[in-house]
C-alpha cells in the first residue's frame, strides 16, 4: 500500500515547475503500477502548448475557468470544475488559464521521476 499526502510531495524531486505550471507527481512509474498521478495547477491569464505522443492521458479539471483548444482539429471545449478531458489519441493541445486551473491527471504508462 502507498499512501501521500501533498504536503510531502511539495518541495521534492515530485514537484515539477514551469513558467505556466506545476505538477505535483503523487504516482510514478518507479511505484510500478502501471500509471502515474499527478496534481497540475496552471497559472492564471497562460496559454500553454502541450503534446503527449507516449502518453494517454485523463484529465479531471477541479478548481478554476478556462479552455482546452485542440490543434488537431481546431476545436475549442470550456473547462470548468467537473470538465473531464481524455487524451487518447495523443492530439495536439493547449490549455487556455482564464484562472488558475487545478486538475488531477493520469497519465499510462507512468510517467518517469524527473520527466517534464
Amino acid at each position: 500500500m502507498i499512501v501521500r499526502t501533498l504536503e510531502e510531495i511539495t518541495g521534492t524531486d515530485r514537484q515539477i515547475d514551469s513558467d505556466h505550471w506545476t505538477s505535483k507527481r503523487i504516482v510514478l512509474s518507479d511505484d510500478n503500477v502501471g500509471f502515474s498521478y499527478h496534481e497540475t495547477t496552471v497559472a492564471a491569464g497562460t496559454r500553454t502548448p502541450l503534446h503527449y505522443p507516449d502518453y494517454i492521458e485523463a484529465v479531471w479539471l477541479i478548481e478554476g475557468h478556462g479552455q482546452l483548444l485542440d490543434r488537431d482539429n481546431n476545436t475549442t471545449y470550456p473547462l470548468a470544475p467537473g470538465t473531464m478531458y481524455l487524451l487518447d489519441k495523443h492530439e495536439r493541445h493547449t490549455i487556455i488559464a482564464e484562472t488558475q486551473l487545478r486538475m488531477y491527471c493520469v497519465f499510462a504508462p507512468a510517467v518517469p521521476p524527473g520527466s517534464d
